[in-house]
C-alpha cells in the first residue's frame, strides 16, 4: 500500500488534502506540533522513521504582512524545510508534492504567468517560497511544484468571510481593484493533486516533474470578488449593512500594507491541462460551493 505524509493537516489545503487523499493509500497527516517543519532534526526523524512513498506538504508560513519582519522563519518553514523534504525524498526515491505561490511574480508582465516566466517576488513571503522552489528543484528528486494563487475554503480565515463579516458590521466598503488574480479553492487543489498523484504512482511519470501552475479558471481583482460575494449572500437574504452598490473600487495605494503585492496574479494553466488533462472550473463555481456552506452554517437570514 502506498504510504503518504501529510503536513499541514489542519490548514485550509491539509484539511482538503486528507479527504481527496484517503482512498489512495495509508495516510499519515501531522500537524505543526507532529510535525513542525522550523525542527529540521525532527522533521528529518520524522520522514525516516514514516518512510513515506510520496511527501505531500501542505505546510508554509503564509502571514504574508507578518513575514516581512519575521524573515527567518519564513525562509525556515518556506525555503529550508521543503528542501531538506526533497533530499529525503531523493534519498528513499519518493515523491514530492509541493505548493508554491503567484507571489513568486512581481506583477509587471502585462498577461498570463507561464511557468517559463522569470520570478521576481516583491515580498519576504515571495521571496521564501520562491527559495523553497529552488531547493526543491535543486535536489533532483522527484518533484512536483503547483503554484496557485488566493486559497480559501469553507474551513478557517479567508477573504471572502471577511467581506461578509464587514458588510454585516458597516455602510459601505473599499476594496482594492487594481490586483487581479484567481481565487482558487483548497478542494480544487486537493481534488487536483489526488488525480495528477494517480497518474504518478502509475510508474513511468519521471518526464511529468516540474513547476505548473494551478489555480482557478478565469480572473476577478479583490473589488469584483467582494462583489461576488455580497451579491450572493444578499440573494440569500443575509442581513447585510453594506449592499453591492456600497462597495467601491480604491487603487493598492490607497491600502498600503507591510508587504508589496503583485498587481498581475493571473496564471496559465495550460502546462497543467495538456500534462494531466484536468478541469479546471471558473473560479465562481468553488466560491459558491463555499458560500452556500459558509452562509448557511453562520449568516442565517
Amino acid at each position: 500500500m502506498t504510504k503518504i505524509l501529510l503536513t499541514g493537516k489542519n490548514g485550509q489545503l491539509g484539511w482538503e488534502l486528507q479527504r481527496s487523499l484517503s482512498t489512495m493509500g495509508e495516510i499519515y497527516a501531522l500537524d505543526s506540533n507532529e510535525c513542525n517543519l522550523a525542527d529540521l532534526v525532527k522533521l528529518r526523524q520524522v520522514i525516516a522513521h514514516h518512510r513515506p512513498d510520496v511527501i505531500v506538504n501542505a505546510a508554509a508560513y503564509t502571514a504574508v504582512d507578518r513575514a516581512e519582519s519575521d524573515s527567518q522563519l519564513a525562509y525556515a518553514v518556506n525555503a529550508t524545510a521543503p528542501g531538506l523534504m526533497a533530499e529525503e525524498a531523493a534519498r528513499l526515491g519518493a515523491w514530492l508534492i509541493h505548493y508554491s505561490t503567484d507571489y513568486v511574480f512581481d506583477g509587471a508582465k502585462a498577461g498570463w504567468y507561464g511557468e517559463e516566466d522569470v520570478p521576481h517576488p516583491l515580498s519576504v513571503y515571495g521571496a521564501s517560497k520562491l527559495a523553497g522552489e529552488q531547493a526543491v528543484s535543486d535536489s533532483n528528486c522527484k518533484a512536483l511544484i503547483f503554484r496557485t494563487s488566493w486559497v480559501f475554503s469553507a474551513r478557517g480565515a479567508n477573504f471572502a468571510k471577511t467581506m461578509l463579516r464587514l458588510a454585516r458590521e458597516r455602510s459601505e466598503l473599499k476594496v482594492v481593484g487594481d490586483q487581479y488574480g484567481a481565487p482558487t479553492s483548497a478542494e480544487l487543489i486537493a481534488d487536483v493533486t489526488a488525480l495528477v498523484l494517480q497518474r504518478l504512482l502509475k510508474g513511468n511519470a519521471d518526464e511529468l516533474v516540474g513547476i505548473y501552475n494551478l489555480v482557478a479558471a478565469g480572473e476577478a481583482s479583490w473589488y469584483e470578488y467582494a462583489n461576488f460575494v455580497i451579491s450572493s449572500a444578499y440573494e440569500h437574504g443575509v442581513q447585510l449593512k453594506c449592499l453591492p452598490d456600497s462597495i467601491f473600487s480604491i487603487p493598492t495605494n490607497e491600502y498600503p500594507l507591510p508587504a508589496k503585492r503583485p498587481l498581475n496574479s493571473r496564471l496559465d494553466t495550460s502546462k497543467l491541462k495538456r500534462a494531466f488533462a484536468v478541469n479546471l472550473p471558473p473560479w465562481q463555481y468553488h466560491v459558491s460551493r463555499m458560500l452556500d456552506e459558509v452562509l448557511g452554517q453562520q449568516y442565517p437570514s
